[in-house]
């Protein structure tokens, strides 16, 4: 980030994001050719939260787009099963429902690859129905692989560096299907960003933007399913179905990565054999919309729980364990991702000041380098904004706080007493 970018975010308490309007009857969305600057994706696409598609130059170095592809394009099935034979993988049934989405299970990855080169020789079609490799961790299983590297547009992820630093989950996945397979309309987990790179194959996106979502609810509430379907035209199945826009329908062809924006619901369909690497991430841009999810998951399960209010003392409690179970997180753990974003970049800059090394794992030591002081500035200011959102809402305030990691009052002040103690010693707060 560039001193002129930290210093127009500076006075940002609560981001403005433009009107969508744009989005509503275009059928376009901006293609980066060449070089760009951090600075300028952050100002044009990240704080807007608007989408975009990279060429593919930003990939061309990539192992996995050499050792994973056949000269003809396609996915290159003999050196993918010498890589990961038994390794077992999560395979979803594009052809069966599940609540809104499609049931998984774990198979051996060979006898994925048996399955797709069968469902290829039958002509794309099998009596097992279309399968489709997805939510792969195989960054995770295999370490050591390094067959592709996170742009820098896509680095300050704080999603993956708080999983990381508790060495439990991550959201880099890989997926593999057919012609034919796809995924249902849905918003990335937690209202997050999400990058997705073509190693093979084409996709199509359906995309919308934020909001309009409500008008594609069924009678009921209930998010649609394929907004594709015939049943999306029913006015006494979804009402205001009308009121929709058109969603923006992008091709993504092989090699080229989509940069997809917080809170955009989308369908995503297979036009050929496919292989793509996707990350879920969020920063300092977007985790005001993160903690606004939160706010609104806590709500609805209020809502449908509020009949035992009075007949339980732990109520607030089982709305927070509830709302985890459904979305992956509490408010308690939120605090926790925090503070752990807080403390890297606090380090970050007092080892700045005093030219000592670093006491956290080198690869997020050189990121933090490379995306310089000011950007560590700017995630301080925005977590402390999120922090004095916390405590002032009353639901927050409700928590038990001696269970809590951390305490949110202690964390604000320690990331006030950081920029200010680095505040005559870096160049990035002078004009």
């Amino acid at each position: 980030m560039d001193r002129e970018s930290y210093h127009n975010c500076c006075s940002l308490v609560k981001i403005s994001r433009q009107s969508y309007e744009q989005f509503w009857s275009s059928h376009f969305v901006d293609y980066i050719e060449k070089d760009l600057s951090y600075s300028k994706f952050f100002k044009k696409y990240l704080l807007p939260n608007h989408p975009c598609m990279f060429s593919r130059k930003f990939t061309e170095d990539w192992k996995c787009r050499k050792q994973w592809v056949t000269e003809e394009g396609k996915p290159n099935f003999q050196k993918l099963l010498q890589q990961f034979d038994e390794t077992p993988v999560p395979v979803a049934n594009c052809n069966a429902k599940e609540y809104n989405a499609n049931p998984k299970q774990i198979i051996p990855f060979k006898e994925f690859i048996h399955y797709w080169r069968e469902y290829i020789q039958n002509g794309h079609s099998s009596p097992k129905g279309c399968l489709y490799l997805k939510d792969w961790h195989m960054s995770r299983d295999f370490p050591e692989h390094n067959v592709y590297t996170t742009p820098v547009f896509f680095s300050s992820d704080w999603l993956n560096e708080y999983w990381d630093t508790l060495e439990v989950d991550d959201y880099r996945f890989v997926y593999m299907g057919p012609k034919g397979s796809w995924t249902p309309f849905h918003a990335d987990v937690f209202r997050s960003y999400s990058w997705s790179a073509n190693i093979c194959g084409r996709k199509k996106w359906l995309l919308y933007p934020p909001g309009q979502e409500e008008f594609l609810r069924d009678s009921h509430g209930n998010l649609a399913y394929d907004v594709t379907s015939p049943e999306i035209r029913d006015k006494v199945q979804f009402p205001h179905c009308d009121e929709a826009c058109q969603p923006l329908e992008i091709i993504q062809e092989a090699g080229e990565i989509i940069f997809v924006p917080s809170g955009w619901h989308h369908q995503v369909y297979n036009l050929e054999d496919t292989i793509s690497i996707n990350h879920n991430w969020l920063n300092g841009c977007n985790v005001d919309i993160m903690w606004q999810f939160l706010q609104n998951e806590l709500s609805a399960v209020q809502r449908e729980i509020e009949e035992w209010r009075n007949t339980m003392d732990s109520w607030h409690q089982h709305c927070q364990v509830i709302m985890k179970s459904c979305s992956g997180i509490d408010y308690g753990e939120f605090a926790t991702f925090l503070k752990i974003i807080a403390d890297n970049r606090m380090s970050f800059l007092s080892s700045c000041s005093e030219n000592n090394s670093s006491n956290y794992p080198r690869h997020l030591s050189e990121t933090l380098a490379t995306l310089g002081l000011h950007h560590a500035a700017f995630d301080l200011q925005r977590v402390a904004h999120i922090l004095e959102c916390m405590l002032c809402n009353e639901d927050f305030k409700r928590l038990d706080h001696s269970t809590l990691s951390s305490q949110p009052e202690s964390l604000l002040q320690q990331i006030r007493e950081t920029m200010l103690s680095t505040r005559g010693q870096h160049s990035l707060y002078q004009e």
